[in-house]
C-alpha cells in the first residue's frame, strides 16, 4: 500500500478538500482519509503544497494526426513513420496530464492496434477509447480515411465491420467539416435512417456511438437517430438544446480546434480551411454558451491533431471554456467526471473515488484560482505509477 497526501484535493465530482491522504494499491484507491486520521508512523508521499485532482480525459483527439504539416506531408508519410507519430502523441497526451482519452478516426485499424499496445505495456500512454475508422457517405466529411457508405444497408453492415474489427465506439458523420475540400460545414450528409441503423448496431453490442456534426439539420437528425455525443455542435437552436437535454446527450465541443486555425493558419493553410473556419468560429462559441447556459451536458475534448491543435494541450480547452463563462470547478468536472461518463469509463475513471483507478496528476498552484494552472502539470499518475515528476 502506498500513501498520497494531498494539501488540496479536488475530486472530480465538483467538491474540494484540505489535508488528505490518498490510500493506492494495485494501481486502484482504496481509501481517502483526513490527514489526522492516519497513524503517525505510516510514511506517505507529501504533496502538502500541491493540488491534486483526477488525471483529465481528453473525449476527442485523433492519435496519428501531425498538427503542424501539410495535407500533402502528412499523406506521404509512411507506415513506421505514422507509427512513431501515433506514439509520441500519446506521451503529449499523458505528460501533460491526460490519463484517458478518446480517439475519433483514423485509416484502418492503427487506433486500435495503438490502444492495444497501450493496454500491453508497449506503449505508454493514456487508456484509449477508439472508433478506428469513421462512417460517412461517399465523398462526405473524413471519406478518404472513413468507410464511405450510402443507404442503411451499407450503414448496418459496415457498422458491424467496425464492430468486429474492435471498435469501442462508432463515430458517424453528420455534417460536411471544416478540413475536407469540398464540402460545408452547414450541411447534411448521413441521413438519420443511416444514422439510425449504425446507433442500433453499435447499442446492440454495448458501445456508445459520437457524430461529427456542424450543422442544425445534421445535428438534428444525429439526435432523432439516437445518438450518444455531439462532436463540436456548431448553429445549435433552441429546439435542438431542448433535445440534447431530454436524451441527456452530451456535447464535446472542441472550442480549440477552429480557434487555433485562424489564430496561426493564414497564410499556411489552404485557403478553403480559413475560409470555413472562419465562417463558423463566432456560432461554434454561440452554441457551446447557449448549451453550457441550457445545462447541457458538456465533456472536453480538443480535437487534438488539427491544424495548430496540438496534442499536449487539451488544458487549453478549459481555458476557452472559463472565458467563455464556465466556472473553474466545472470546468474541471467537464474534463473528468463528464468526460468519463461520456465515454462510458466512469466505472473506473474520472473521480478520486474508493474503487477507481489512482490516475492523478499533481500541479504546484490551485485551478480553482487560475484555470491555465492545468497547463503546467508537475506530476502525473497512471494507475498509480508514477510517469512524470517533475
Amino acid at each position: 500500500m502506498e500513501y498520497i497526501k494531498a494539501g488540496r484535493l479536488i475530486d472530480g465530482c465538483g467538491n474540494v478538500s484540505e489535508n488528505m491522504i490518498l490510500c493506492i494499491d494495485e494501481g486502484k484507491i482504496k481509501g481517502i482519509l483526513k490527514a489526522e486520521q492516519m497513524a503517525k508512523e505510516v510514511e506517505f508521499i507529501d504533496y502538502s503544497d500541491f493540488t491534486i485532482l483526477p488525471g483529465l480525459i481528453n473525449a476527442h483527439v485523433h492519435a496519428f494526426s501531425p498538427c503542424d504539416m501539410r495535407a500533402e506531408e502528412e499523406q506521404a508519410r509512411t507506415p513506421l513513420q505514422k507509427a512513431y507519430d501515433g506514439e509520441r502523441f500519446m506521451h503529449d497526451l499523458l505528460y501533460s496530464g491526460v490519463t484517458a482519452a478518446r480517439s475519433l478516426g483514423s485509416e484502418g485499424t492503427s487506433e486500435q492496434q495503438l490502444r492495444d499496445c497501450i493496454n500491453n505495456g508497449t506503449v505508454i500512454g493514456p487508456d484509449l477509447v477508439v472508433c478506428g475508422r469513421v462512417i460517412t457517405m461517399s465523398g462526405g466529411h473524413g471519406w478518404s480515411d472513413g468507410m464511405q457508405s450510402d443507404g442503411v444497408d451499407e450503414c448496418r453492415k459496415n457498422t458491424r465491420i467496425l464492430l468486429r474489427e474492435g471498435a469501442d465506439v462508432i463515430k458517424i458523420m453528420a455534417t460536411g467539416g471544416v478540413m475536407t475540400k469540398g464540402v460545408e460545414p452547414g450541411s447534411a450528409q448521413l441521413t438519420m435512417e443511416e444514422m439510425k441503423v449504425c446507433v442500433e448496431e453499435a447499442h446492440k453490442a454495448g458501445k456508445k456511438t459520437a457524430t461529427h456534426a456542424q450543422g442544425n439539420q445534421g445535428i438534428r437528425n444525429a439526435l432523432n437517430a439516437g445518438i450518444d455525443s455531439i462532436e463540436h455542435g456548431i448553429y445549435l437552436d433552441d429546439e435542438v438544446i431542448a433535445q440534447m437535454l431530454r436524451q441527456g446527450t452530451y456535447l464535446v465541443p472542441t472550442l480549440a480546434a477552429p480557434k487555433c486555425i485562424v489564430d496561426h493558419g493564414e497564410g499556411i493553410l489552404p485557403d478553403y480551411v480559413m475560409r470555413k473556419s472562419k465562417l463558423v468560429i463566432d456560432a461554434h462559441v454561440e452554441s457551446f454558451k447557449r448549451a453550457y447556459a441550457a445545462g447541457v451536458k458538456i465533456a472536453v475534448g480538443t480535437d487534438a491533431g488539427t491544424p495548430y491543435n496540438f496534442h499536449d494541450k487539451t488544458a487549453y480547452e478549459l481555458e476557452l471554456m472559463v472565458k467563455y463563462g464556465v466556472a473553474p470547478m466545472e470546468a474541471i468536472t467537464f474534463a473528468t467526471h463528464n468526460s468519463a461518463e461520456c465515454l462510458g469509463i466512469e466505472a473506473d475513471h474520472g473521480t478520486i473515488e474508493v474503487g477507481k483507478f489512482a490516475d492523478l496528476i499533481v500541479l504546484e498552484k490551485n485551478p480553482l484560482d487560475d484555470i491555465t494552472a492545468l497547463q503546467n502539470v508537475n506530476k502525473v499518475y497512471k494507475h498509480g505509477v508514477l510517469v512524470l515528476n517533475r
